[in-house]
């Protein structure tokens, strides 16, 4: 299903993604050496109840998970990259950690992901990773916009990834987002220009670049759920839900400071 929101629903969106971006920089402030995954998990959970949201992960059961999610965030580290299942680990100075999130307020969902590394180390590896997805991601909002494609902004994305010099893995990417979280159309992060659905207002996506330092491979980890780099190296992950506009796209989850 593709989903075109009415003026109601696209402010309801904003509201939406605005707590999001709130939350995540909450829990980026909160994630120092020596706290644990399951801490940040009943964070979100405290922050998602008082505002009076929705998760969309606690009871998520897609045919690529092993049962309800059962959490309230993706917390992905240093080698685990997608759907991060939270579990009883200590931060460590310099670890790569990738905070995803999906709320729903209002009937409207929006999903968000940023990457960060905890601590005062700064590996360099680590640092470029998270700067190409970051690149990328602004590319794929660049491409977007009413007569472009799908096509257009998977091209972009894929062209800044791997100018970089990284694999690019098209089995998970961006999406269609609205009433629920995951939504037709895929964003594959890596396509080719003028094909595909042609944007039109009041269409959401959420633009997710992620990749690997040396494969495209992942393997699923024992909880069904996190998926890791198959060699064990690092990854990133950056994620903006999107409403296409009349002149272009506007980014629903940008932090309140990155927005003034």
């Amino acid at each position: 299903m593709i989903e075109i929101l009415s003026s109601t629903q696209l402010a309801r969106a904003k509201d939406t993604g605005a707590l999001v971006a709130d939350i995540l920089q909450t829990l980026k402030s909160r994630s120092t050496i020596g706290t644990n995954l399951l801490d940040i998990d009943r964070w979100a959970k405290a922050m998602i109840v008082e505002a009076g949201a929705l998760s969309c992960y606690v009871d998520y059961e897609p045919s690529f998970g092993r049962g309800p999610f059962g959490h309230y965030i993706c917390t992905a580290v240093n080698d685990a990259v997608l759907h991060g299942r939270p579990y009883d680990y200590t931060l460590a100075d310099g670890d790569l950690l990738t905070l995803d999130l999906a709320v729903s307020q209002g009937g409207v969902a929006a999903d968000a992901a940023i990457s960060f590394i905890v601590g005062d180390a700064q590996p360099p590896e680590s640092v470029a990773m998270i700067s190409a997805t970051e690149r990328a991601l602004a590319a794929g909002i660049a491409a977007a916009g009413p007569g472009a494609r799908i096509g257009d902004i998977s091209h972009a994305i894929g062209t800044v990834l791997g100018e970089a010099g990284y694999p690019i893995n098209t089995q998970f990417g961006g999406h269609g987002i609205g009433s629920t979280m995951h939504q037709d159309p895929h964003v594959s992060n890596a396509g080719r220009p003028g094909r595909g659905y042609k944007l039109r207002p009041g269409l959401l996506l959420a633009l997710e670049p992620w990749i690997m330092a040396d494969t495209a491979e992942l393997v699923t980890d024992a909880d069904g759920w996190t998926l890791r780099s198959a060699t064990g190296c690092r990854t990133a992950h950056s994620e903006h839900t999107i409403a296409i506009t009349g002149d272009g796209a506007e980014i629903l989850t940008l932090p309140k400071r990155a927005q003034l």
